[in-house]
């Protein structure tokens, strides 16, 4: 008896591409949309938010009869901002001249005789020093520290070389420097490391880009075409 030989299935037409449906067009196109109109909106929804605050902040202070409302219809939005920023410009070229100097210096001493108010006003101007102060002093480099422990590397900003008694008390481990290590997705909390200088892995991404990276939790990183290469410097 002969055995017969499975025959092999006859080859089947090719399938055409399926077509995705009207629906999955209409979707794709809205997350597309939204992903273009929400950073315009907040942007913008931001700004007009701040120039409220700021306007019914500062219009209160101008006489009644100096407002636009006495010859328009009703305030211009923003004429708060201009005349804050005309009067802060105003206080720090006065506080720069000798006169100014020795005023605010009189005020100061004052405040410190003060015991509440004193922690206040010393509390609120280190801040506001730290933050505005025009400096060489700011992070200029993204760094790799190892952190929370040994083989886990962390995304931390170089501050500064350790100075004073911390470097004192480190004496022997080296170049000491301070790094910021932000946290994720808040990059204004974190914690403040003195690290041995040979511990740390300077990175070539900008500062602003390792902040974009800590903000998104890893999810943006910098030169998305090719996130192997940094992009390049202008």
């Amino acid at each position: 008896m002969n055995e017969q030989t499975p025959q092999d299935p006859p080859p089947q037409p090719p399938q055409p591409p399926q077509r995705r449906g009207i629906l999955h067009g209409l979707r794709t196109s809205f997350l597309t949309g939204v992903v273009v109109i929400v950073p315009i909106w907040l942007t913008l929804w931001l700004i007009w938010t701040v120039v409220n605050w700021i306007d019914g902040w500062v219009l209160p202070f101008v006489p009644s009869r100096y407002r636009p409302s006495e010859f328009l219809l009703a305030d211009v939005p923003g004429l708060g901002v201009i005349l804050f920023l005309v009067f802060a410009v105003l206080v720090g070229w006065m506080a720069k001249g000798l006169i100014g100097r020795t005023f605010l210096g009189w005020g100061e001493s004052i405040v410190d005789r003060m015991p509440i108010v004193r922690t206040v006003y010393n509390g609120i101007k280190q801040i506001a020093e730290t933050v505005f102060a025009q400096t060489e002093s700011n992070f200029d480099r993204a760094c790799l520290v190892e952190y929370p422990r040994k083989g886990v590397w962390a995304v931390a900003f170089v501050s500064t070389t350790a100075k004073g008694e911390v470097a004192r008390s480190l004496d022997g481990n080296g170049t000491i420097i301070s790094v910021f290590l932000p946290t994720t997705p808040n990059p204004t909390s974190g914690f403040l490391l003195f690290v041995p200088a040979k511990d740390v892995i300077p990175l070539d991404m900008k500062v602003e880009d390792a902040a974009k990276l800590v903000i998104s939790a890893g999810l943006v990183y910098p030169n998305p075409k090719n996130p192997q290469v940094p992009p390049p410097r202008h």
